[in-house]
């Protein structure tokens, strides 16, 4: 995640000036999935990953992360799921399309046109997050980390929101 930039203001012809700690070296990544059911509310599932640049510390997510979290939500949900996906190149990789081949009988793929991220919710729930933490003056990575998670939690209480984003898109769902 790259820092966001917020909007400030200052009196005209004085540039406001924030200075921070840090390096400024590391990042935080994301991974989350939206699930929707008619009658029932939204859900958010998520998992947050810091990367501090130490040596053979993986930097993002892998494609068994992605299988757990595809687990952990059908345990949670304790049904079939049907995941709309983006091109992410990790959502294409073989062992995740042999672990999804493998569990056909719960777990279905649909695949979003090549760039379509206005067509994902999960788009709207990222946007949220960054724009919470615009103006976070953070001293260190943990710092990023700990305000990214607060508020998906805040949004995982949330299923309002999390209806907004699919009405943020455009799509319905289908009975």
């Amino acid at each position: 995640m790259t820092p966001p930039r917020a909007r400030t203001w200052g009196r005209r012809g004085c540039t406001p000036v924030v200075r921070v700690r840090g390096r400024g070296s590391g990042r935080v990544s994301m991974a989350g999935m939206t699930c929707y059911k008619a009658g029932e509310r939204a859900r958010l599932f998520y998992a947050v990953r810091e990367y501090a640049g130490r040596k053979g510390q993986p930097k993002g997510f892998g494609w068994r992360d992605f299988r757990d979290l595809i687990v952990r939500a059908r345990i949670q949900l304790g049904g079939p799921i049907v995941l709309v996906w983006d091109n992410v190149r990790l959502h294409l990789t073989k062992p995740l399309r042999e672990f999804i081949d493998a569990n056909a009988e719960w777990v279905t793929v649909v695949q979003l046109p090549t760039y379509a991220p206005d067509l994902n919710p999960t788009e709207g729930v990222w946007s949220l997050v960054k724009r919470d933490i615009g103006n976070l003056a953070a001293a260190n990575l943990s710092q990023v980390t700990r305000a990214v998670k607060h508020r998906l939690k805040t949004l995982q209480y949330r299923p309002d929101v999390i209806d907004g984003c699919l009405a943020g898109t455009g799509l319905a769902l289908g009975t």
